[in-house]
């Protein structure tokens, strides 16, 4: 599996791995920057686990992990992936996603999901791209919701987070015959 290098204008998704995870730190160090998530990243040692988890997810060809480079800022924002990737049933999730607080609400984010669910409604030609979100995160949920993601349930309790909560998590999801209608409502002009 080749990781695709995903860009336009404002923002340019290469593969993360041992070799660049350096340039998250002074990000992945900020206060509640994933509080929402079952991991941490909040040290060296940590964020390195963390990308080595995904490192090795990428060579069971179950993740694609992308480092984020915005473009407008010149600067290393954070991380975002494909996981859960079923071949077999054309699923995937694009999840993971953490950017440093200085790029939040400055339609970063925005830019990066259009390249990924275009590259894999397009490229990857799935039938299907889901998002997992925390059921209290109400920023992320809005975001996704934006996007016309439909909201399919919640499970309820399902992921064990770090101080011993468990969280119930949303599940979104977009189908491939949707993507052509949010492409052109959503995401006009982004080409």
């Amino acid at each position: 599996m080749i990781a695709p290098t995903l860009e336009n204008d404002r923002v340019k998704l290469t593969l993360l791995g041992m070799s660049n995870f350096e340039n998250l730190l002074d990000v992945s160090s900020q206060k509640d920057l994933i509080q929402f998530s079952p991991s941490d990243i909040s040290t060296h040692e940590k964020l390195k686990a963390y990308v080595q988890t995904a490192v090795d997810g990428y060579y069971h060809k179950t993740i694609i992990p992308f480092i984020i480079y915005d473009k407008q800022n010149q600067a290393y924002a954070g991380s975002t992936r494909f996981g859960l990737i079923n071949w077999k049933n054309k699923v995937l999730h694009i999840g993971w996603t953490w950017i440093g607080k200085q790029f939040q609400g400055t339609g970063l984010n925005k830019h990066m999901k259009f390249l990924m669910l275009q590259y894999a409604f397009e490229t990857l030609e799935f039938d299907k791209v889901e998002f997992r979100i925390d059921e209290r995160n109400i920023a992320s949920r809005k975001a996704v919701e934006k996007l016309n993601a439909k909201l399919e349930g919640i499970l309820r309790k399902d992921t064990l987070m770090l101080d011993g909560f468990k969280r119930s998590t949303c599940c979104y999801g977009i189908l491939k015959e949707e993507w052509p209608h949010i492409k052109q409502a959503v995401f006009k002009g982004f080409e």
